[in-house]
């Protein structure tokens, strides 16, 4: 396994930019193969915005079961946590209703 540490590049994410740009990091490290350990210990704030473009867009590239196999989350505050589960929630309901 192998950490991503979202701590590295700050304690607040809003922005799709920078959402942009980690996800593909972590698509990076993903494609290695090895479990990546999604890891918010130490950060304050994740916008819906942030989750969204960092994390539930990896479903474009991978079906949920890849992802969750891929990757597993720590040190998500309450308030981070919901972010990312409504990010993958709208994200998935999006993708199969396309799919449909």
């Amino acid at each position: 396994m192998v950490e991503f540490k979202f701590i590295d590049y700050g304690t607040d994410f809003g922005t799709r930019d920078m959402g942009q740009k980690l996800r593909q990091k972590l698509l990076d490290m993903i494609a290695t193969g090895e479990k990546v350990i999604l890891d918010f210990t130490g950060v304050n704030v994740v916008s819906n915005a942030f989750a969204d473009e960092c994390i539930a867009k990896m479903l474009l590239d991978m079906p949920l079961d890849e992802l969750k196999h891929h990757t597993t989350f720590r040190g998500l505050n309450p308030l981070a946590e919901r972010s990312v589960l409504v990010a993958l929630q709208r994200r998935y309901k999006l993708i199969t209703s396309e799919n449909d």
